[in-house]
């Protein structure tokens, strides 16, 4: 007789998303368990006329599916009869009518600002988390609606606790789908007094025109803002005609970036790269006379253009106003980069939704994916430099001179 060999059992087939979602479920049961029998303990004193407790459990709800990041978990919650009156019980973990969790919630406008359309989250996202309870196109509607209305009550915040010594100013332009004229954002973002990064203003302008700053910077001081050390912005600016009427004591500094993307404009190809590393060996000299000397340089190597060098040597006073600010301050001052990597993701959106519907819609969204990058913001390099700047303490080429002030055309 031919043997057989013993077989073991066959291997259990493990979905490791499936099991995730299991375990989430047991875990939230035991919570909202637990959650329960301590409000029935806390009250377990209190009982009526007949001696019968107040307080005691009462079974459990009908079946509802919650939306988390491990995926559509099927939950019940724990019912309390609470015979007192106006008292009830309500979970702190699972308050009612909640369909998804807070995180999967704070992911949805971020999806949205990172470029997926509304009508793509359902079929998206109900893949990702096993279910599209919770995710529809209205979510976003209902989302922007509530972005304008925050953004509204932060506009008229009371600015006189704050204080905000470097700004970065930029005005960015976006595509209206539903209107003719482009909408213009004019954003301020600005360094405290621990040099941390926040953002100042995210209004609409009409097209960076002067007026539209001073209304703006005005608007700040009235709130209670003095006038920042410096402000950081590039050069087509209606900005700075602006801050000389409303805080002509700032400095004012020139973005390097769009000063060498300018002079490049103005360049044949050729002679990008030697034009980009004269550029560079100027901003990026030791000291405000070796940066004289190489902006003297680069003049020189490209006086065949004129155009090009002009636009160095007429704004060199403001290009290098960094050099009267702490050394480990300039690079920060030399780009307005927070704010230009930040709005790369609003292009990015517009590229997928081709711009907003409406002017208000598109500064709304302009100023949630500012305040959402803001929380990623690190503060500035050597931060406990920043309160000498403001307390009108000198520099010279980066470095402090001891007993010395900036002088009042210059301070703060």
């Amino acid at each position: 007789m031919e043997s057989v060999a013993h077989r073991g059992p066959e291997p259990v087939q493990i979905d490791l998303d499936e099991l995730a979602r299991l375990a989430a479920r047991e875990y939230i049961a035991l919570a909202l368990e637990a959650e329960r029998r301590a409000y029935l303990e806390d009250h377990a004193h209190l009982l009526d006329a007949d001696g019968r407790r107040l307080v005691v459990g009462h079974g459990h709800g009908r079946q509802r599916e919650l939306t988390t990041a491990a995926g559509a978990v099927a939950v019940r919650a724990p019912r309390v009869r609470d015979r007192r009156a106006g008292e009830r019980f309500v979970s702190a973990l699972l308050p009612p009518y909640l369909r998804r969790s807070p995180k999967v919630g704070a992911v949805l406008p971020l999806l949205y600002l990172h470029g997926l359309s509304s009508g793509d989250f359902v079929p998206a996202l109900a893949e990702f988390f096993g279910s599209d309870a919770g995710l529809s196109a209205s979510t976003i509607t209902r989302l922007t609606q509530g972005w304008q209305a925050e953004h509204t009550a932060w506009e008229r915040r009371d600015l006189s606790a704050v204080d905000y010594v470097y700004y970065w100013v930029d005005g960015v332009h976006t595509r209206v789908r539903l209107e003719e004229d482009r909408l213009c954002c004019l954003v301020i973002v600005g360094v405290r007094l621990d040099g941390t990064k926040e953002l100042v203003a995210v209004r609409d302008g009409y097209r960076e025109s002067t007026e539209s700053w001073a209304e703006l910077l005005r608007d700040l001081r009235e709130r209670g803002l003095e006038a920042p050390a410096v402000a950081v912005g590039d050069g087509a600016l209606g900005f700075w005609a602006a801050l000389r009427d409303v805080f002509p004591q700032t400095r004012e500094q020139r973005c390097w970036v769009h000063k060498t993307a300018n002079v490049l404009d103005a360049l044949p190809k050729r002679l990008h790269d030697p034009a980009r590393a004269a550029l560079h060996g100027v901003y990026e000299a030791e000291g405000r006379e070796a940066a004289l000397d190489a902006a003297r340089a680069f003049a020189e190597a490209f006086a065949d253009y004129p155009k090009a060098t002009a636009k160095v040597t007429d704004d060199l006073e403001a290009l290098l106003t960094f050099y009267d600010f702490p050394r480990e301050h300039w690079v920060h001052l030399r780009t307005i980069n927070p704010i230009e990597s930040t709005f790369a993701t609003v292009r990015l959106r517009q590229r997928v939704t081709k711009g907003p519907g409406s002017r208000a819609a598109g500064l709304a969204m302009a100023y949630k994916l500012m305040r959402v990058a803001e929380e990623r913001w690190r503060r500035i390099n050597a931060p406990h430099l920043v309160a000498l700047v403001r307390a009108g303490a000198a520099f010279v080429d980066g470095r402090l001179q001891e007993g010395r002030e900036q002088p009042r055309e210059h301070a703060a």
